[in-house]
């Protein structure tokens, strides 16, 4: 197969990547933009194994089916409330294939005494180092989203000093292997190295940091892609690698100013906040419990309403019950709109995501600056599971884990329902005022359940 023949089909996939950026850009053109991406993803690893003769027609066929079942399975069986703990997963999964890659290249141009060239020598060391922060980093924060005790948020006196000496070593270890090549030990040593850093850069960030840190990590998986990209001489490699780094960029730039976080913050690691109060000195005599019956003489009134879903309807999957709701209101004369925090849910999209499965309209989806304006002029704001996006200790400059985060203002409307399990604090760890707010009233219980209780309370009324 000629080369120029690989490399058009290479400009043919970077040309599909983009139009699935593109076409990811809406929820409307989402499904047909992740099957571009689909699409030139397999255009670019089928001519790439036929091409460089890796493997035979058999082997190429047979990975292709073992990849889609277990493809399919995941897509099946992964609810979508652990679609962030898979998204981390496959993030470390690509950061540790270009690790074994580039160390894969070395090996093959030692056995047939072939001197590594400077490009690639260079392009090694940096998919050995991206590779390997990307891969035990992703795995810390998969172990982190799945809320495992121990994987909370880890600090010691001088963790930033530590990650400053291991990065030192990283580079130390990689002069002498720049110099020569062939020196393959020194290449294992910084991916070890490389190894302690990504667990120890991730390890003390905050729950509420983690859909930053997932844009983060992902951009990290382009970079260390693109860079073996280089060792390989792949064109489509280097593109589909740019793609998704620079792209991983931009979009931990806008999660960094969503939550009012510089990138210095994610990248090092913020210092821990002050001890917040205790849900006691917050809560304490202040909450006010109603039933779904008197919870709908509320809805009587009001005329309109915005609802605010946060991770606890995803955990309910209430997304059905919600729009439900929202028919029988509008059904009433009421305007409804929903109001989405950038970082609601644990990761980029999520809240969109959840309500475009459920077939609510796009236009009545406001992103956080729309929305805020319009609640002083609100008559109910009902938040369905959401907790840090809507604590008003946001508004702190200091002192506590999102201090300075922007948030939505349901605390402005004239009456804030919340429904939520219980008071238990959100992911980041610390309770929420709003709860015990002279406005809120809280409806306890599963989401789903409380939903639908509401909703047999509106129409026996």
């Amino acid at each position: 197969m000629p080369a120029a023949f690989e490399n058009l089909v290479y400009l043919v996939s970077g040309v599909l990547f983009i139009l699935a950026f593109k076409g990811l850009a809406h929820p409307r053109t989402a499904a047909r933009g992740n099957l571009m991406g689909a699409t030139g993803m397999l255009l670019a690893v089928t001519v790439t194994l036929f091409n460089r003769h890796i493997l035979g027609f058999g082997a190429i066929l047979g990975g292709l089916v073992l990849g889609s079942a277990i493809g399919t399975a995941l897509a099946l069986k992964v609810r979508m409330t652990a679609m962030p703990q898979m998204v981390a997963l496959l993030n470390g999964l690509g950061g540790g294939a270009s690790v074994l890659v580039a160390g894969a290249a070395l090996l093959e141009a030692d056995v047939v005494t072939e001197a590594p060239r400077l490009q690639m020598a260079v392009a090694t060391v940096f998919s050995g180092l991206i590779g390997s922060v990307t891969f035990w980093g992703s795995l810390v924060a998969f172990l982190k989203l799945a809320e495992l005790a121990w994987a909370k948020d880890v600090r010691f006196s001088g963790q930033q000093a530590v990650n400053a000496v291991l990065l030192l070593a990283c580079l130390v270890l990689a002069a002498p292997f720049v110099r020569d090549p062939g020196t393959f030990v020194f290449y294992w040593a910084l991916v070890g190295v490389a190894s302690v850093l990504g667990v120890l850069v991730v390890i003390p960030i905050g729950g509420a940091n983690m859909p930053i840190v997932i844009c983060l990590l992902n951009s990290y998986s382009g970079l260390a892609a693109a860079a073996t990209g280089f060792v390989l001489d792949n064109n489509g490699l280097i593109i589909a690698g740019s793609l998704v780094g620079a792209s991983g960029i931009i979009l931990t730039r806008i999660m960094c100013r969503a939550m009012n976080q510089s990138m210095a913050d994610v990248l090092f690691g913020a210092p821990a906040a002050g001890a917040a109060e205790s849900g006691d000195a917050v809560y304490g005599g202040k909450v006010k419990s109603v039933s779904p019956e008197e919870l709908a003489m509320v809805f009587d009134a009001a005329r309109r309403v915005v609802i605010v879903p946060g991770y606890g309807m995803a955990v309910s999957q209430a997304q059905h019950v919600v729009r439900d709701l929202a028919n029988l209101l509008q059904g009433r004369g009421v305007e409804v709109e929903y109001g989405i925090h950038p970082v609601a849910g644990r990761m980029p999209g999520h809240m969109n995501v959840l309500l475009a499965e459920a077939g609510i309209p796009y236009e009545k989806v406001k992103e956080m600056d729309e929305v805020n304006p319009t609640f002083p002029e609100t008559d109910v704001a009902v938040v369905i599971g959401a907790n840090d996006v809507v604590n008003p200790v946001a508004r702190q400059p200091r002192g506590n884990p999102i201090a300075g985060m922007p948030i939505l203002d349901v605390d402005k409307a004239r009456t804030c329902v919340v429904i939520k399990r219980s008071l238990s604090p959100g992911f980041a760890g610390i309770p929420n005022p709003l709860f015990a707010a002279d406005n809120t009233l809280m409806l306890f219980g599963d989401g789903k359940k409380a939903v639908l209780d509401l909703i047999g309370a509106l129409e026996e009324g």
